[in-house]
């Protein structure tokens, strides 16, 4: 008991606490501090070791540099269904592939209001520039309105029941009509033959010198218009390829006595660039153009002396000089799939002075190849140096960055040229005017092309949803009510149905069999009834009432329309029609129609459903 008495005195129990810890410098003095003193040498050589500072290398800088470059250039295009034409740098690439015309007649019916009002507008600017006496003018002017009329829609006609159906579009033609001048159907007279004056069947410009005057005026008003939209020369764009749903094209440049063929067959993405092109050496040359093809095959030797790469934000090499802040390169988040992302930041937080700059220029459109780099550093050795991904084309761990791939799995070298398509760098889109999204539905176990947006005949669009319940019941004003008889009465508490509906902006696309297989299926555009209540007639087909869908209705002769089956993913395909427009290098403003493909929202449900059972309702006396 004594023992443990003496224990506890010995060894009190104490609780100590601390609410801040800083130091307390005796003095004022931190020259001693800024010095930064290794007080162990071992663990800076340590840690020279640890960063790889011990490993051997050639430090020399270069001091004179000669770079032997081989150059090319694009010539010749050619989309999947037409024929090889002269590609001139004067037009982006993207405008010539992607065009598509724009829908002035969507099942027969007049559409694009807002652009033949514009042409009319235009036309009539046109006249006021010539020198036509005041009552000659006025009189011209409503010849033209009555000759290029824009003609009024009856409610009470079933064939203008599209027109009609529609409060804002029958109020905007009701307005213009027997007022305005119809500018696109004056452009087709003049683009129909070239016999064909604007003076024609205008009886008020009596006088030879006014109608000379204003027939030399079309030539400006066809100028006018085809300088304001692109539109393709044929009536489809060839490069468009409905049944897989993005464009096809291939373009060359000359290379020695063949020709180096590009081919793109999955472009639908929106913006051209390198990594849409791969190389196709089994390819046959694209063949001769009507247009002479200047020589562009260059080998130029440039001389320079390399500069250092400088950047804000880049590690200094001094050790007190601070980096500049404008480069934050802490709110850089890459992902770990970005590889450029992550080589630029390599780039820029280990490297200082160790990246030289070779400046050459190249006009766009140009395929340019370095065939060599003759290096001579300060100690007056020379070295020659060769592209970084030479080697096999099938070597996957060649370095390989910004070059096309060459198709086939042939052991040849690879291609180590650096494409400057003549792209435009930045693009204006407008709001769709039409917007389809293809989507499968396991339930009924079909596939459908909902029309998300539809366009209108004014040139506006609207949801597909409201545009389908508008027409449905401008078509129900046409059927006359009738007294339906009363059905007999049974003892049943329930009935069946056969089918069911759905509504009329779900267009659907049944499977087929390709041709010559029973195995393989593709998707092919069919059509629902229409449905109207007391209609006595058989129902009419529900037709598309956008251009993507209706690809080949409204043809001389209606084709069907096939789909391939894998264009359609479980997460669905959303395809967009809209203006685009860009400004190109010579200050020239291009505006086109063009398509878009990207990826659904997944599964649908349409609500079709066959042989069910409902609860009877009962029926009220008459």
């Amino acid at each position: 008991m004594a023992e443990k008495i003496i224990t506890q005195l010995k060894f009190p129990a104490t609780v100590t606490a601390w609410n801040r810890i800083e130091g307390r410098p005796r003095t004022e003095d931190f020259d001693r501090a800024l010095k930064a003193e290794v007080r162990d040498a071992l663990w800076m050589v340590s840690r020279q070791w640890q960063l790889g500072e011990f490993i051997g290398d050639d430090a020399g800088s270069p001091v004179f540099a000669k770079v032997h470059m081989k150059t090319t250039a694009l010539t010749k295009y050619q989309p999947q269904a037409g024929n090889t034409q002269a590609m001139p740098s004067s037009v982006p690439l993207e405008v010539k592939v992607e065009n598509q015309p724009i829908p002035f007649k969507l099942a027969k019916e007049i559409a694009s209001l807002d652009i033949r009002l514009l042409m009319g507008r235009q036309w009539f600017k046109l006249l006021g520039v010539e020198n036509l006496a005041a009552d000659t003018l006025a009189a011209a002017k409503s010849d033209f309105v009555t000759q290029y009329a824009i003609a009024r829609p009856d409610p009470e006609n079933v064939d203008d029941a599209a027109l009609c159906a529609h409060p804002q579009v029958w109020q905007q033609f009701a307005a213009v009509a027997g007022r305005r001048m119809d500018g696109y159907e004056l452009y087709q007279y003049l683009k129909k033959s070239s016999t064909n004056h604007a003076s024609d069947n205008i009886s008020s410009l009596t006088d030879a010198t006014d109608q000379t005057n204003v027939d030399d005026l079309a030539k400006r008003f066809i100028k006018w218009y085809e300088q304001l939209y692109y539109q393709p020369l044929a009536q489809e764009n060839p490069s468009w390829k409905p049944s897989h749903l993005e464009h096809q094209f291939a373009c060359s440049a000359p290379q020695g006595a063949t020709e180096k063929v590009l081919i793109a067959d999955e472009y639908y993405h929106g913006h051209l660039d390198w990594y849409n092109l791969d190389i196709n050496p089994e390819q046959t040359p694209l063949g001769t153009v009507e247009e002479t093809i200047p020589d562009v095959e260059q080998a130029t030797t440039l001389t320079f002396i390399p500069s250092g790469i400088t950047f804000a934000g880049m590690p200094h090499t001094r050790w007190w000089q601070f980096e500049h802040s404008k480069t934050n390169f802490g709110d850089i988040k890459p992902d770990t799939t970005d590889l450029n992302k992550l080589m630029l930041l390599d780039f820029g937080l280990m490297y200082a002075n160790d990246w030289f700059m070779v400046p050459f220029t190249l006009p766009v459109g140009s395929i340019a190849d370095v065939a060599g780099l003759s290096v001579t550093d300060v100690f007056g050795e020379r070295f020659w140096i060769e592209a970084a991904g030479s080697g096999s084309d099938e070597d996957w761990q060649r370095w390989n960055m910004f070059s096309l791939s060459i198709r086939g799995s042939q052991d040849v070298p690879a291609d180590n040229s650096l494409v400057l398509l003549p792209a435009a760098p930045k693009l204006l889109e407008a709001k769709p005017m039409e917007q389809i999204y293809l989507l499968r539905d396991e339930v009924a176990n079909m596939v459908w092309g909902v029309e998300a947006q539809v366009p209108l005949a004014t040139g506006k669009n609207k949801p597909g949803k409201e545009a389908a319940l508008e027409l449905k019941a401008k078509y129900q004003q046409f059927i006359p009510p009738v007294k339906q008889p009363l059905p007999l009465e049974n003892d049943g508490s329930i009935r069946y149905q056969v089918v069911n509906s759905v509504p009329e902006h779900w267009i659907p696309f049944v499977p087929v069999h390709l041709p010559d297989s029973n195995r393989q299926i593709q998707l092919q555009r069919a059509a629902m009834p229409r449905i109207l209540e007391g209609d006595p007639n058989l129902p009419k087909k529900v037709e598309p009432r956008t251009s993507i869908l209706r690809q080949g209705l409204d043809s001389d002769s209606p084709k069907p329309y096939f789909l391939h089956e894998e264009e359609v993913t479980r997460a669905g395909t959303l395809i967009s029609k809209a203006f685009q427009r860009t400004r190109w290098y010579n200050g020239r403003v291009f505006t086109w129609v063009g398509m878009r493909k990207q990826s659904g929202r997944g599964e649908g449900f349409s609500g079709l459903a066959f042989d069910q059972i409902f609860p009877k309702e009962k029926q009220s006396g008459v």
